[in-house]
C-alpha cells in the first residue's frame, strides 16, 4: 500500500499539529503523567485515521469492453430513473455510491473512451445522502463516450465534510477504464448515469471497490 499523492500536504499539517501540540503539553503538564499519556493515544489515533484516509491500495482492476465498473469504493444508497438535467436533459437509470470517511477515495473510470463534456460546479456541503446534493452541492460532472457510442456521466459530488474536490480530466481527454479521474477528500459521493434499460449488476446496500466491482453491463 501507498500513500496517494492528495495527501501529502494534510499529511505533513497533521504530524506538525502533532509535534506541536505535544511540545506543549510535554510543557506545560509535565507533572500530570495521565494527561500527557492520553495526548499521545489521540495524537497516535490521529495519525493513523489520517493515513489510511490517503491510502492508496495495491489492486488487480477488472476490465471488460462491455463492463462499468465502480467509480469508488463505498456503498451503494441509490438505483433508480430519475431526470438527468445538466447535460442529457431526460430520464437515466442513476446509481450512487457514498463514500464514507473510512473509504478509500480515489475516484477511477468507470469505462473507457473520451471525455465529451467536463464542468466544476461550486455549490453547498449539504450530507452527502441528501438528494438535494446531486444538485447543490460543489460538484464535478464528466461524461465519457464509450467507444460503442454510448455516453456515460458520472458526477463528484462533495459532502458535509468533504472540502475540496480534484480531477485529473478535461474535455477531449482519452481515459481508460480504472485509471484515476479523481479524488474526494473526506466523506462524498459519486454518482453515475446510465442509459435506460442498462443491466446494472448491484443491489441497494451492497458495498462496492473501485476499479473493481463490475456495476453494470452496456
Amino acid at each position: 500500500m501507498t500513500i496517494h499523492k492528495e495527501g501529502y500536504t494534510t499529511i505533513a499539517l497533521t504530524v506538525l499539529f502533532i509535534f506541536l501540540l505535544n511540545a506543549f503539553v510535554d510543557y506545560k503538564f509535565a507533572d500530570l503523567a495521565w494527561l500527557r499519556w492520553l495526548i499521545y493515544i489521540v495524537s497516535f489515533a490521529l495519525f493513523v485515521i489520517v493515513l489510511q484516509f490517503f491510502r492508496n491500495p495495491r489492486r488487480t482492476f477488472t476490465a471488460g469492453d462491455n463492463l462499468v465498473i465502480c467509480p469508488a469504493d463505498g456503498k451503494v444508497v441509490v438505483i433508480e430513473e430519475t431526470e438527468e438535467g445538466e447535460y442529457f436533459k431526460d430520464k437515466r437509470l442513476q446509481v450512487s455510491i457514498f463514500m464514507s470517511p473510512i473509504n478509500v477515495h480515489i475516484n477511477r473510470n468507470p469505462i473507457s473512451g473520451v471525455v465529451k463534456f467536463f464542468k466544476y460546479h461550486p455549490g453547498k456541503y449539504l450530507a452527502a445522502w441528501n438528494p438535494k446534493s446531486s444538485t447543490e452541492n460543489e460538484r464535478t460532472t464528466t461524461v465519457v463516450e464509450h467507444p460503442n457510442g454510448t455516453p456515460v456521466l458520472f458526477r463528484q459530488i462533495a459532502g458535509a465534510l468533504a472540502r475540496r474536490i480534484v480531477w485529473y480530466v478535461k474535455e477531449g481527454d482519452p481515459v481508460v477504464q480504472g485509471e484515476q479521474f479523481g479524488f474526494i477528500k473526506f466523506g462524498s459521493r459519486v454518482d453515475i448515469f446510465l442509459p435506460l434499460g442498462t443491466d446494472v449488476k448491484l443491489e441497494l446496500g451492497e458495498v462496492v471497490k473501485g476499479g473493481i466491482t463490475v456495476l453494470a453491463e452496456l
